[in-house]
């Protein structure tokens, strides 16, 4: 006989917390999240229903998505979905996750851009910074880039499906596309994991593209690039601002300050990290 939702909410929640050491709040959400995926309805429709048995249809399908979450397969690729900065966007293997982390960024940004600014989002994957941006400042004019193509889909169609219209796509490793164009301010959240860092085998990183997450042996390689191409693609006063790891901050610091940069900031987030830094080109 086919389960009922209360049945499932309190079978699987214990499975997941088991299979992935979750904590059973979160356990429960996540079941939540894939039974609302699967019959089309609401968390406040399940709660409302606890006793509700699924079809046959109904029970494979969710069957097929918890044994993709038990196997560890992150959620957001599951459902194709990741709520950030407010919005839904689609997420697909070919983008990283959006995290609640990088939503510093976001605010930091708009905070620093001027009116009817030309923004550039760099490695911008589903789209979900140089969107957010957009969607918070119709005035502006955003590009968005990426070197990698099936990322660049996703972000279009994330562009379309919020209706956001003041943003531009560019395929491109960092600036190698972009000679020429000047904007008021530069945003990214670059790979910035080291090569060998264990915990790109564990968890959701064992999933999400490996070029996104990796960055040299000290993880910085690529934030080194940036910085030192920035200036050639930087307004007079303009601002670079990137998201990196827990422990960079001080060294992301010390080469803005070597490539010349003024006003260098790291601002904290929710959890106290040292998680974005920046700086100002001099005018």
């Amino acid at each position: 006989m086919p389960p009922s939702i209360q049945f499932l909410l309190t079978q699987d929640k214990a499975a997941l917390e088991s299979a992935l050491s979750l904590d059973p709040g979160t356990a429960r959400i996540e079941v939540q999240m894939l039974l609302q995926h699967v019959l089309g309805v609401s968390r406040a429709y399940l709660l409302a229903h606890p006793e509700q048995v699924l079809d046959e249809a109904q029970a494979s399908a969710y069957r097929a998505l918890l044994n993709r979450r038990m196997a560890g397969e992150p959620l957001a690729y599951i459902l194709g979905e990741r709520e950030f900065f407010g919005l839904d966007f689609r997420v697909t293997p070919a983008t990283l996750i959006p995290r609640p982390d990088t939503e510093l960024l976001v605010e930091l940004a708009l905070q620093r851009m001027p009116q009817g600014g030309r923004v550039l989002d760099l490695g911008t994957g589903s789209g979900a910074i140089a969107l957010s941006i957009a969607h918070s400042r119709p005035d502006a004019e955003v590009t968005a880039a990426d070197f990698s193509n099936d990322a660049l889909e996703v972000a279009r169609d994330n562009a379309l499906r919020l209706n956001i219209g003041n943003t531009h796509f560019a395929q491109s490793d960092w600036f190698s596309a972009l000679a020429g164009e000047c904007f008021d301010l530069i945003v990214s959240n670059p790979p910035y994991i080291a090569d060998a860092d264990a915990h790109l085998e564990q968890g959701d990183l064992r999933f999400e593209p490996h070029t996104a997450l990796a960055s040299g042996a000290d993880g910085l390689d690529d934030i080194r690039r940036i910085i030192a191409d920035a200036k050639e693609h930087l307004t007079a006063g303009g601002w670079l601002m990137f998201e990196h790891g827990y422990d960079q901050a001080e060294r992301v610091r010390g080469l803005l300050i070597e490539a010349g940069f003024a006003e260098v900031f790291s601002a904290r987030d929710l959890a106290g990290i040292e998680r974005v830094s920046g700086g100002r080109l001099p005018l």
